[in-house]
């Protein structure tokens, strides 16, 4: 019998959540700034956490991120992404929601530089891992210029 060694956080796949936010036509990035992904721009989102629905975790990662309040939520895909470099490997799951009012904040000041919007045809790069992957399928989110 094979002795089985503990498992480090980077043996298992941890979930993400990334909100693709609209306004006008137009989606919500910020430039990450965090040792993960640094120097990349992303969506807001960030880990589910134990016991959280995947639209609470929405709710609550872009309002401690940006001070947004969502509206509606709908799901969108999902992608499986290794960092090699990191060891890391996160299922990111992808949820469309459109604001009306309010600007985004920048609430996380070591995590993320700042936050504007862009259209989805002429997305800013580089584009954290996950983003990346997605836009490669051809995905297009409804709504999106």
């Amino acid at each position: 019998m094979v002795a089985l060694s503990p498992l480090s956080s980077g043996d298992v796949p941890r979930v993400g959540v990334a909100v693709i936010v609209l306004r006008r036509g137009l989606v919500l990035l910020g430039e990450r700034i965090a040792s993960h992904g640094a120097g990349t721009w992303a969506l807001p989102g960030g880990h589910l956490e134990f016991g959280e629905t995947i639209e609470q975790c929405a709710r609550r990662e872009v309002r401690e991120e940006t001070g947004l309040q969502l509206q509606a939520l709908t799901q969108g895909p999902y992608m499986s992404d290794v960092f090699a470099s990191e060891q890391k490997h996160y299922v990111t799951l992808f949820l469309l929601s459109h604001v009306n009012s309010g600007e985004p904040e920048v609430r996380e000041p070591t995590k993320c530089a700042r936050w504007d919007w862009f259209a989805w045809s002429a997305l800013p790069k580089p584009l954290f891992q996950p983003l990346d992957t997605l836009c490669r399928t051809g995905y297009v989110p409804a709504g999106a210029a």
